[in-house]
């Protein structure tokens, strides 16, 4: 008793790889390894770059919309159709200034994806599941062993970006006190310059630690999608089919197949026997075939009910032990008899159609 509660302990136990299906399936519910930490480096990454080649561009067009508000804009009338030409024209400066970030974003977004997963497009995380909001299942999850890495993470994200910047500031501390003696053009391009190399650094740290964080995405996934030698049983029986549903059918067709050939019997020629074991039913049908062919053929109980058939059909039986068995053994239903055969078969229907005549 206990070797067998052993045996089903260690049958459910989860220490075998996913299978192709089980990756398959979970990946159309949208559950695949993915660090978000990657995105969020690559991302700030090309945007601070794209800020550096294109700081200066944004500032001239922040300053001319600053610039034409107060020279402009402040002497129009209050009326309808300048607010909406104003609203009109400082979008669309808006949007020249902001555009660049918000495409590159959503291109580095897409490709950091792509990078990690490949193309992948499911609404399966999007349906409404009630263990979303069951409050059990939250618990299990806040004071889980993924929720306590994830907060180790994070602290050490906060320590290590807190200590670049910390280090930054430092560095340039003793510029940054002489701005008070420079005036606001070069002290915002210090502040400026300043802001980029801090965020360069942060992130180029922040994709360091996302390139551990990704690899333990990938152990966590793996080890989540364990499978026990049970759960790949049952995949392969709901794949290939219940052995047992899949023996049923299996006899309901070779009973099929029995019964149609156990019709052809009455329209053979000839039954070839050995004379009790094997029982090969012959027929020479120029139309359907050049040669004679098998309609039936059995061994045993089979062979017995061939003959039974053939009898009470008036079908000769002709007995031919070593025709018989290698007939048997060449020659399956619906074939036509191999050319080596041709003359003892040949033989036979002769002596069965001299008989016939005489009848």
């Amino acid at each position: 008793m206990q070797l067998q509660l052993d045996l089903q302990f260690f049958a459910g136990e989860k220490t075998e790889k996913a299978t192709p299906k089980k990756r398959s399936d979970e990946r159309k519910k949208g559950r695949v390894a993915k660090s978000q930490d990657i995105n969020t480096a690559f991302l700030l990454l090309f945007v601070l770059i794209l800020m550096a080649v294109f700081g200066s561009f944004m500032k001239d067009n922040m300053l001319a919309l600053y610039q034409h508000s107060f020279t402009e804009y402040i002497n129009w009338e209050l009326t309808e159709n300048n607010i909406f030409q104003l609203f009109t024209e400082a979008t669309i400066e808006l949007v020249k200034i902001i555009a660049p970030v918000l495409v590159i974003a959503l291109i580095i977004g897409v490709a950091s994806n792509l990078m990690q997963i490949g193309f992948l497009f499911t609404t399966e995380p999007l349906k409404f599941d009630l263990k979303k909001i069951d409050p059990i299942q939250g618990a299990k999850r806040i004071f889980s062993m993924r929720a306590l890495v994830e907060l180790l993470k994070s602290f050490l994200k906060i320590v290590v970006i807190g200590s670049i910047t910390f280090m930054v500031i430092w560095i340039f501390k003793d510029d940054m006190l002489m701005t008070a003696f420079k005036n606001a053009e070069n002290a915002l391009a210090f502040f400026g310059r300043t802001t980029l190399i801090m965020g360069i650094s942060a992130t180029i740290a922040l994709l360091f630690l996302a390139v551990f964080d990704y690899a333990y995405q990938r152990y966590d996934f793996e080890k989540n999608m364990r499978m026990s030698k049970q759960d790949i049983k049952d995949e392969y029986k709901n794949i290939e089919g219940d052995p047992f549903i899949k023996s049923k059918i299996k006899e309901k067709q070779r009973q099929i197949a029995m019964r149609r050939m156990m019709s052809e019997i009455p329209n053979a020629d000839v039954v070839i026997t050995n004379p009790t074991h094997y029982a090969i039913a012959i027929k020479y049908d120029e139309d359907k075939a050049s040669a004679p062919y098998v309609v039936g053929k059995g061994v045993d109980h089979i062979a017995f009910k061939i003959r039974e058939i053939a009898k009470a059909n008036n079908v000769m039986t002709v007995e031919n032990r070593p025709l018989a068995r290698s007939l048997y053994a060449s020659v399956e239903i619906g074939e036509a008899i191999p050319e080596e055969f041709y003359q003892a078969v040949a033989e036979v229907l002769a002596y069965v159609y001299r008989m016939e005549k005489k009848v």
